[in-house]
């Protein structure tokens, strides 16, 4: 433990990697397990299509088998999205490491990337909760309530048992603009270039009770 803080108080002050974000809001709506995006406010047009999943297991009589699209209405609505990475610079400092013969500190290095990039994940949403769509403005967590998801809304990750097809990143990044916002690619297997980042779509509180446990 001692190590990590050491080494994370070097990488702030010393500057070792550099973070960049993109987020994004749009229109959409609900069709079936899908959810539509539209190119502006009229909803005339279809800017791409989201696909959910279904939950597959037997559930308990009276419990529903939830998709993300239950979190969208049929009529208007609409959806977030975000991309983060604190992982610039992380190649280059797990080399020197590994060029000196330090493999543990270059694990280490690449270990607090990725912490970082799901605590800059999670302060993002807190910003687009409270500031950027603003619609839990009064909020007020402290980071035990935070990191117990006592907020209002979701940010479920491709790749996670509610939206396991990491291919749906292609259509989220293609509306983000990731790579030239923020520098993330997608490699051909859908895993995200640099390694320390977070994405996701970001949805509204749901007007109705529904769970995806």
């Amino acid at each position: 433990f001692k190590d990590a803080q050491d080494m994370l108080d070097q990488m702030i002050g010393e500057k070792w990697l550099t973070a960049k974000a993109v987020i994004g809001f749009w229109p959409c709506a609900r069709d079936g397990d899908d959810i539509v995006v539209f190119d502006d406010e009229t909803r005339s047009s279809e800017r791409t299509r989201l696909h959910t999943l279904r939950q597959q297991m037997q559930k308990r009589e009276g419990r529903p088998n939830m998709a993300l699209a239950d979190f969208i209405a049929e009529g208007a609505d609409y959806i977030g999205g975000f991309a983060v990475t604190t992982g610039h610079g992380e190649d280059d400092v797990a080399k020197r490491f590994e060029a000196a013969g330090d493999d543990y500190s270059s694990i280490m290095s690449k270990a607090l990337a990725d912490r970082l990039a799901e605590a800059f994940a999670e302060r993002m949403h807190q910003r687009v909760r409270t500031e950027f769509w603003g619609y839990a403005s009064d909020e007020a967590l402290d980071n035990d309530a935070l990191i117990g998801e006592q907020y209002k809304g979701i940010r479920p990750a491709p790749g996670y048992p509610a939206q396991p097809d990491h291919t749906e990143k292609a259509a989220l990044f293609d509306l983000l603009g990731a790579e030239k916002g923020a520098g993330i690619a997608l490699t051909e297997s859908f895993a995200m270039w640099p390694g320390a980042a977070v994405s996701g779509p970001v949805f509204l509180p749901p007007q109705k009770p529904c769970c995806l446990d």
